[in-house]
């Protein structure tokens, strides 16, 4: 089993969770360095490496305006309004060399946030709130909940509340992220999100219920960016499906490649491929066009995804054989 190395909050409201991380830090104390560090820190949240190079930070906490933004956007009306401090996201996100590949705070949609969930049309009381752009409902940190690297893995599960008018709890929400040791096909990431409605009358649409809504990736601009989806011909709400995009890896002569999965218990899937190309931004959109997605107070809508970064020489067949074998994850 692989080491863990936490490096806890410092606040007496997080101190369960120290001592809950600790237990995990003293059940993996082998000679062998440890291959997984879990650090935890109060300014943005959890940091995942392996072998000393950065894979993911998920930011729990909320993440103010980086210094001089304001100054940049002075003016303009459109980026000072989305402009707003947010939680619950993933970012940055590393590629196979511990470079990052995500984009947070642009400076052309002030509210993209590397990887995150979120619907521009969350309904409510006959009103429409915007999770995506930060606009009447928010998602908050209510505590992280535990920590631990073992098999092969490093995981984390973070709780978060839907606040409607930064007031009113609507939704609780669970976050797990599984990250898998790298090997010579690459390095797999496991997402669930758990939405569990604490009120009546919960809905997500997508913009205008036929745009954008869901699982976001918002990318650098990578050189030699692309992106495309792949969705089986026969029976394509139980056969293989994913959305991807690539990229010129300066480190080396080929491509590098994220491939994304969605399980195929996913309500509405494969989820529509979204795409906008000048800004380095895709997404498997949920849930289907000319919909809203009820919510039902007390059952959670689980939503899972796995990201798979690989060499962008990898075939289609290899990929269905990926996609098969995420299905039957048990994770």
């Amino acid at each position: 089993m692989e080491g863990v190395t936490i490096n806890p909050f410092v606040t007496k409201m997080t101190m369960y969770r120290i001592i809950l991380c600790f237990a995990v830090s003293f059940a993996f104390l082998p000679a062998v360095r440890a291959e997984f560090t879990i650090t935890a820190d109060p300014a943005s949240g959890v940091v995942i490496t392996e072998d000393g190079k950065p894979v993911l930070q998920y930011n729990h906490k909320i993440v103010p305006l980086p210094e001089g933004y304001s100054e940049k956007i002075k003016g303009n009306a459109y980026l000072e309004k989305y402009a707003v401090p947010r939680s619950d996201y993933i970012h940055p996100f590393y590629d196979l060399d511990g470079e990052p590949i995500t984009k947070d705070y642009s400076l052309d949609h002030a509210h993209h946030r590397g990887i995150y969930w979120a619907w521009p049309e969350v309904g409510y009381k006959g009103e429409l709130g915007d999770l995506h752009a930060l606009q009447k409902v928010f998602a908050r940190p209510k505590g992280n909940t535990g920590c631990t690297a073992e098999g092969g893995k490093a995981f984390f599960v973070a709780e978060n509340v839907w606040m409607w008018n930064d007031k009113e709890p609507i939704a609780d929400e669970k976050v797990t992220v599984t990250v898998f040791k790298k090997t010579a096909e690459g390095r797999k990431i496991n997402l669930v999100v758990e939405i569990t409605p604490l009120v009546d009358g919960v809905t997500l649409a997508r913009r205008g219920m036929k745009g954008y809504g869901g699982l976001n990736l918002r990318f650098l601009n990578l050189p030699d960016w692309k992106a495309g989806a792949f969705v089986s011909p026969e029976k394509p709400e139980t056969n293989p499906a994913w959305t991807w995009g690539s990229w010129k890896n300066p480190k080396s002569e080929g491509n590098t490649e994220l491939t994304l999965f969605e399980k195929a218990s996913n309500p509405n899937y494969p989820g529509e491929f979204i795409e906008f190309k000048n800004l380095n931004w895709f997404q498997p959109a949920f849930p289907k066009s000319g919909t809203r997605y009820p919510l039902v107070k007390g059952e959670a809508l689980t939503l899972r995804f796995q990201f798979w970064l690989h060499d962008a020489s990898v075939s289609e067949d290899a990929k269905k054989a990926a996609w098969k074998e995420y299905q039957n994850e048990q994770l």
